[in-house]
């Protein structure tokens, strides 16, 4: 087996990150009182969002919407290594488009920090969240509890016969039968791979190219063609603790494996045009209500019901804070690309949500 290389980095280390301009407090005001200071500065909203399919935000920004119409808000869905690359280019020409971003790629928010590129705030119910899940300034926090782990077609495949484990998917069975996402295209999937190489050798990639996977851009892409039934299984997507009401695809997680989960995560940006409508988002997002209403796994409140019967994430064989340690070494992050794609091949396809540009919205 091929040892993984450890990561000389502890999890309050990297809540540690160097301390903001100035620390904030905690939100004291209510939602309708942030909600007019918003519409005072002049009712507008862009938000960069994480995620891999065409307006994949869409449903989000329409409860904004609801709960506040007199704001025009836009929720800008893409690939968190396109938005990041987006973001730096605007700080770069002096011309932010951007309010806040909840993205997957987690060590831009320690650099952004310490760059002083963050506004702190502390939203409303600030304390509910886990201690663990957000800088002690308040420069960033999650929003959402994400995990990745298997899916499966009930049409195609019986419980029993559904794979759980990463050796399950070498069963010749599954040969035809696979959906997986690029891991050198992914972050996420790629500390997957990464993981599964460490416990199985790289003769497990071997065997599993063997397996005639279909490879795809994007996690939510792999789900779809699972759901649809043109494969039956998939390990790199997430998914509903509770299924959908007439839906064939099920998410269920390891036997025996550990699993990937992580915070995804906020901030505010310091140059941010819209300051008001950005922390009126933050604290809306933070509310209790907002996170019961978009919550399908674990959420990173302490008080919000776990759907499905499932347990606290703390009884499961997964650490949240290990992805973020993962994404703090770019350089071994690149290397592993590299590896995989010298046995997968190279990344086909157009960008998954058909986002292109530096500046995207016209409020």
């Amino acid at each position: 087996m091929t040892a993984a290389v450890p990561l000389m980095l502890s999890a309050s280390s990297l809540l540690a990150a160097p301390a903001s301009r100035s620390a904030a407090e905690t939100e004291t005001r209510s939602l309708d009182e942030l909600y007019r200071a918003a519409i005072a500065e002049g009712g507008k909203l862009v938000v960069y969002a994480g995620g891999d399919t065409p307006n994949s935000s869409a449903g989000l920004e329409q409860m904004f919407k609801k709960r506040f119409p007199e704001i025009q808000v836009r929720i800008v869905t893409d690939l968190s290594k396109y938005h990041d690359t987006r973001i730096d280019q605007q700080l770069a020409r002096g011309r932010l488009e951007v309010d806040v971003a909840h993205l997957q790629t987690l060590h831009d928010f320690e650099r952004w920090k310490a760059e002083g590129q963050l506004l702190p705030y502390k939203p409303l119910d600030w304390d509910a969240i886990g201690a663990e899940y957000k800088d002690p300034d308040g420069a960033f926090h999650a929003i959402s509890m994400i995990a990745f782990s298997n899916s499966y077609n009930t049409n195609a495949l019986s419980a029993a016969d559904a794979p759980r484990n990463a050796v399950d998917y070498l069963n010749p069975k599954l040969k035809g039968q696979i959906c997986l996402t690029y891991p050198q295209d992914d972050d996420a999937v790629l500390f997957q791979f990464d993981r599964i190489v460490s416990a199985h050798g790289w003769d497990y990639m071997d065997r599993l190219m063997n397996q005639d996977v279909l490879w795809v851009r994007g996690t939510v892409p792999s789900r779809i063609v699972v759901q649809e039934g043109k494969r039956a299984a998939t390990f790199t997507a997430s998914g509903a603790f509770a299924a959908a009401a007439n839906s064939p695809l099920r998410f269920v997680l390891p036997s025996s494996d550990d699993f990937l989960s992580w915070p995804q995560t906020a901030a505010i940006f310091r140059e941010a045009p819209n300051k008001a409508a950005a922390k009126l988002y933050l604290s809306w997002m933070a509310s209790r209500e907002t996170a019961i209403s978009r919550t399908n796994q674990w959420s990173v409140r302490r008080d919000v019901p776990i759907p499905g019967g499932y347990k606290p994430i703390s009884d499961y064989n997964t650490d949240p804070l290990r992805f973020r340690m993962f994404m703090q070494d770019r350089a071994r992050i690149e290397r592993l690309r590299f590896q995989f794609e010298q046995i997968i091949g190279p990344v086909a396809g157009p960008n998954p949500t058909g986002v292109n540009g530096i500046y995207l919205v016209n409020l």
